[in-house]
């Protein structure tokens, strides 16, 4: 039976394709994931530059270790596997203190406050949070935050996560809980040190 030309390529297709020198055929692959690929490097790293880098990096590790791959995973779980290692070693390479130029004047405030209930408080709120979030995701270590990330984010199932990061299952569901149960203690501690700044 033959395909129709609308119809979408499989990755196995398309892997065996790349794989004897079909540079095409990558190339439809790495578009059909990148922006996937992005997104987690986006959740591991925390900013644009470094997630576009290491996707890159990504991206050309896989093409160049192709010959290499077996289809005992999907090629989706190891192209994960590798963007979340490379992931994990930039964040590890680049946890040395960063220096800024720019100091805020405490004294100068940026803009006056929105009216509270407004859709400009409400986006506040919200941006508030997920930049909250965002930095307690930042203090969980490396194992837990790949578990949480893979789960919360990407939303893949436990034995996917487990192919990805090379763990058992149950130490899967073991991170993925225990690094929720840091998340939350994070948040509340937050909330807390928010109260006791506006009692003082």
């Amino acid at each position: 039976m033959n395909r129709r030309p609308d119809e979408p390529v499989c990755d196995a297709d398309l892997v065996r394709r790349a794989q004897q020198g079909d540079n095409a055929a990558f190339e439809a692959l790495a578009l059909r994931y990148q922006d996937r690929l992005y997104n987690l490097c986006y959740r591991m790293l925390g900013n644009d530059a470094d997630a576009q880098d290491v996707t890159q990096a990504a991206l050309i590790k896989a093409y160049q270790a192709l010959g290499r791959f077996e289809a005992r995973a999907g090629f989706y779980t190891w192209m994960y596997r590798i963007t979340m290692n490379l992931a994990i070693s930039t964040r590890r390479s680049r946890r040395r203190p960063m220096l800024t130029l720019h100091r805020p004047d405490p004294d100068q405030p940026d803009c006056e406050p929105a009216a509270e209930g407004t859709d400009v408080s409400r986006s506040a709120e919200t941006s508030e949070l997920h930049a909250k979030l965002t930095a307690a995701l930042e203090r969980l270590d490396d194992d837990f935050r790949a578990a949480v990330v893979l789960k919360d984010v990407e939303e893949l199932d436990y034995a996917t996560i487990g192919e990805i990061l090379g763990v058992p299952v149950g130490t899967v569901k073991s991170r993925i809980h225990r690094g929720r149960m840091m998340l939350r203690a994070m948040l509340e501690g937050d909330q807390e040190e928010d109260r006791d700044a506006l009692r003082a």
